[in-house]
C-alpha cells in the first residue's frame, strides 16, 4: 500500500511540475524577430512652433542598411537603439598578419547602439550580432581586425542616453551572398531580435 501511495505522489509532483514548467513558457515572453524600423524624427518646417513629431514606418516596411531598430533585453532597464550603420564586405586584415583563411572573407559590419534603458548597456556587442546568407546559413563574429574601421571594446560599457559605434567583423566563406544582419543584446540570449535586409 505504502509503494501505490509513492508511486501516486511521484505522479502527482511530475504531473504538477510540467504543468508548471507549461505554465511558465507559456506566459514568458515570446522569441520574436524585429524587421520594422523605428520611426524617423521629422523636423518642423522653418518658422513652425510645432514641435517634431515622428513619422510612422510605411506599412510592411522591413529594416535596411541604415535603419535603427529598437531592441529589448531579458531586463526591463535593458533596451537599447541598434543602428546596421555600415557593411564593409571583403573587408582587410588590420596587418599583413591578420588574413581570411583559404576560400573564406571578412565582413565587417558597423553599429551604433544607444543605451535607451535605465540601467547602462554592459555587454559584448561581437557575441550579439551574426549574418546570414541567402541559404539560411548564419555566421558568428571572430575576433580578426579590419581596416574597416575600430571595433567594439569588450565590454561595451554605455551609460544610459549615450551612444557607441563600432565594428563586429565575420569570416564566411568567399561564396556566400549576404543577406541578413542580425542583432540581440544579451550577447544574443534576448529573446528579441533585430534583423536588417541587405
Amino acid at each position: 500500500m505504502s509503494v501505490r501511495i509513492r508511486t501516486r505522489r511521484t505522479a502527482a509532483v511530475l504531473l504538477g511540475a510540467c504543468l508548471l514548467a507549461a505554465a511558465t513558457t507559456a506566459c514568458g515572453p515570446d522569441n520574436s524577430v524585429s524587421t520594422t524600423p523605428k520611426a524617423a524624427a521629422s523636423t518642423p518646417a522653418s518658422g513652425s512652433a510645432a514641435a517634431p513629431a515622428a513619422d510612422k514606418p510605411a506599412a510592411g516596411s522591413v529594416a535596411k542598411l541604415g535603419d535603427t531598430i529598437g531592441l529589448k533585453g531579458t531586463e526591463k532597464s535593458n533596451t537599447a537603439d541598434v543602428t546596421l550603420v555600415k557593411v564593409v564586405d571583403n573587408a582587410e586584415g588590420a596587418d599583413e598578419y591578420t588574413k581570411a583563411a583559404d576560400g573564406k572573407r571578412f565582413v565587417s559590419v558597423q553599429f551604433r547602439i544607444k543605451a535607451t534603458g535605465s540601467a547602462a548597456y554592459a555587454d559584448a556587442p561581437a557575441n550579439s550580432a551574426k549574418v546570414v546568407d541567402a541559404q539560411g546559413q548564419g555566421y558568428g563574429s571572430t575576433v580578426a581586425e579590419t581596416k574597416a574601421g575600430p571595433e567594439f571594446p569588450v565590454p561595451a560599457n554605455i551609460a544610459p542616453g549615450e551612444t557607441a559605434l563600432g565594428f563586429v567583423t565575420f569570416e564566411i566563406p568567399a561564396d556566400a551572398k549576404l543577406d541578413k544582419i542580425q542583432f540581440a543584446l544579451d550577447s544574443g540570449f534576448a529573446q528579441q531580435t533585430g534583423q536588417w535586409k541587405l
